[in-house]
């Protein structure tokens, strides 16, 4: 596993821990100390686990289990791989942290940059699974598949 898939993996992994504590810190403000919380928080909360944990996980796993790319693949490229890394990285950390002070105060400019980080995360994505294209392919399944193997 070399370390491009690493990094993927472990921030996935750190993303889940953040997103549960965020869960138990909610429903210790909820339900033992009857405070509340807004629906920023909720989705601050949802967001880690989903985008910034599962997704991550989805993208580093892809990145390990895929076939290599071809010799003559445009697409692949490692370095915007790396760059999609942190992309996400940055854009799902700024996500999380501005919904989460939007949780205790909101402002114009808090919205503003939670779209922002929000972009951030959609370019990731596009330019992770662009470069990925490529190594979507079949690697001598499509042979049996011809001889009317099942799967």
């Amino acid at each position: 596993m070399f370390s491009t898939v690493r990094y993927f993996i472990k921030t996935s992994v750190i993303f889940l821990i953040t997103g549960i504590l965020t869960g138990l810190y909610m429903s210790f403000s909820k339900y033992v100390f009857n405070v509340g919380y807004s629906q920023e928080l909720i989705s601050a909360h949802t967001h880690i686990i989903l985008v910034g944990s599962v997704m991550m996980m989805i993208m580093g796993v892809a990145l390990w289990f895929f076939p290599r790319a071809d010799k003559d693949d445009k697409k692949y490229n490692p370095d915007l791989i790396l760059a999609s890394y942190w992309v996400m990285t940055i854009g799902t950390s700024l996500r999380f942290i501005l919904q989460v002070a939007a949780n205790f105060f909101l402002s114009d400019l808090i919205q503003y940059l939670i779209a922002i980080s929000s972009a951030l995360q959609v370019i990731a994505m596009i330019l992770f699974f662009y470069s990925m294209w490529g190594r979507i392919r079949p690697v001598r399944s499509h042979i049996r598949e011809a001889k009317g193997e099942k799967f």
